[in-house]
């Protein structure tokens, strides 16, 4: 059921890559809530995805840009509020890559060229998003700014590798640029930590289904799905939730409050 939360509200979605990623699905529901919205990841992600399909499903255009560099920003920027005729009002950043998890390098013996790489597609173009969007008095007062995080920002998921500490830099940023958008702009930047979820990326993390599972039967009421996700997305992006700021919320089920859960000890 839409209850148009975000009638005449416009943004930004990266990260949409296919049907099971959570980007697609806040991207429907923003939809159905009214919203508007300008599509956009990586132009290598574009040629094996099938974002085409989405925009076509919502009526929006897909506008290709690399979040790691500045100028293809810029492009993005300046093409979102060219096409809606005005400025944005909610981001959502859904990136996450590491090569180090992709090949499979243990977290003793990492390639730091590729750790890099990681930490400048999953965290540092957060900064470049918000910076881009800054530099370009891109955003309407009261925006929501949100990306996608982990647990792992605070907790050892040792398969997870280097992917951890992005997400912890991820979660940084939101409280320190959060703080800069605040005051010139009224315009709150969140994370939120959402449960395992079964996604093209997420997926290829070694030992998912196990701690996928753990996490389920951890949690009170067990994962958040993706769906669930998006519905949270829409409501960080409503004028509901304008006073929430530089936060990292948990929806996870209630995982994040557990110390043990007795189901795991005796699953009978």
């Amino acid at each position: 059921m839409s209850h148009n939360l975000l009638a005449g509200k416009q943004g930004i979605i990266f990260g949409a890559l296919d049907e099971k990623s959570l980007a697609w699905k806040v991207a429907e529901q923003v939809h159905a809530e009214g919203g508007k919205v300008v599509l956009t990841n990586a132009p290598v992600a574009l040629r094996f995805g099938e974002i085409d399909k989405l925009g076509e499903k919502i009526n929006a255009p897909i506008i290709p840009a690399d979040a790691t560099s500045e100028e293809e920003l810029e492009n993005l920027f300046n093409g979102a509020t060219e096409h809606f005729g005005g400025k944005i009002d909610f981001v959502l950043h859904s990136i996450g890559m590491s090569v180090n998890v992709r090949k499979k390098r243990d977290y003793t013996n990492l390639n730091y060229e590729w750790m890099k790489k990681t930490l400048d597609v999953s965290a540092i173009s957060f900064h470049k998003v918000m910076q881009t969007a800054w530099k370009l008095d891109a955003l309407n007062d009261w925006a929501s700014i949100v990306a996608l995080t982990y647990i792992a920002a605070q907790r050892v998921f040792p398969d997870y590798s280097e992917m951890a500490e992005s997400k912890a830099l991820l979660e940084s940023f939101a409280r320190s640029f959060g703080y800069h958008l605040a005051k010139a702009k009224k315009v709150r930047v969140n994370t939120i930590s959402q449960s395992p979820t079964v996604t093209t990326a997420g997926s290829g993390v070694k030992g998912f289904g196990d701690f996928f599972s753990y996490a389920d039967t951890m949690s009170p009421l067990g994962n958040a799905t993706g769906d669930q996700c998006a519905s949270f997305c829409v409501a960080m992006f409503s004028d509901l939730t304008k006073m929430v700021t530089m936060q990292n919320l948990f929806h996870d089920g209630g995982f994040s409050s557990m110390g043990i859960n007795p189901e795991i000890i005796d699953p009978g």
